[in-house]
């Protein structure tokens, strides 16, 4: 049951987590899930380039601009866990301390799952640096050895890999599809709030069809009109096939 579900939420910029996840966030929240929501980047180098169009454009203004839109994003979806790491953008480089940091908050969460960047996206470095750094700290999180003061080792849990935007080229290959048919609304509203970004927005609404399509043809569930899909980090543990 979805009420008995933890999910943490991990995005390297502003909007990552909406453009490939947002719908299945949005059901989750619904169905009464915790959701837990890092963005450790609002993306002002490398993610907001309309808005560097703007005349005397600067880097703080880029960032209060990306910061509201992603939490009034986050809202829409209905997450009220939401936290920003600030971190600088192209490139993404992570310290002991922010590692250390993770594994804490992991650990605080105690995620049924996690979901976070795959494990490669051909042109974009930052998402394969995320999905590094929550691979390396999910799994820290669940050795004892590595002490946090007040806080218990982790049992290993579910690790879910966004779908890259250059699917074909990343050599995505789709582990799971969720129906996002009744949160779809909240997804394309969300998507809306990201005026930077607004090419994409047809894209992940296009996506989100012919992953729809894909899920019904596998599933036989005429209903499924939308989808989002994950790769799989970890094999599914389950007492019989079907």
């Amino acid at each position: 049951m979805m009420q008995d579900e933890r999910l943490l939420v991990v995005s390297a910029h502003a909007a990552d987590f909406v453009w490939r996840a947002g719908g299945t966030i949005a059901k989750y929240v619904k169905n009464g899930a915790q959701v837990h929501l890092v963005v450790l980047s609002v993306g002002v180098r490398g993610e907001s380039n309309d808005l560097w169009k703007a005349p005397d454009q600067t880097a703080e203004h880029v960032k209060e601009i990306r910061t509201a839109e992603s939490r009034k994003a986050a809202g829409i979806l209905g997450v009220k866990n939401i936290e920003f790491w600030d971190m600088e953008d192209y490139p993404l480089r992570f310290s002991e301390k922010q590692e250390e940091d993770m594994v804490r908050r992991i650990r605080e969460i105690r995620p049924t799952a996690i979901i976070t960047h795959d494990r490669r996206d051909v042109l974009n470095p930052d998402h394969n640096a995320v999905h590094e750094f929550v691979f390396r700290c999910s799994v820290e999180s669940n050795s004892a050895g590595v002490i946090t003061p007040g806080l218990k080792a982790t049992s290993q849990m579910q690790l879910y890999g966004f779908e890259p935007h250059q699917t074909e080229l990343s050599g995505y290959v789709p582990g799971i599809f969720v129906d996002i048919t009744e949160s779809y609304p909240q997804k394309v509203e969300a998507m809306e709030c990201f005026k930077a970004q607004g090419h994409l927005i047809e894209y992940y609404k296009q996506r989100a069809f012919m992953r729809g399509n894909h899920a019904r043809r596998l599933s036989g569930r005429k209903d499924c009109q939308y989808a989002e899909s994950f790769a799989r980090v970890f094999p599914q543990v389950a007492s019989g096939l079907a």
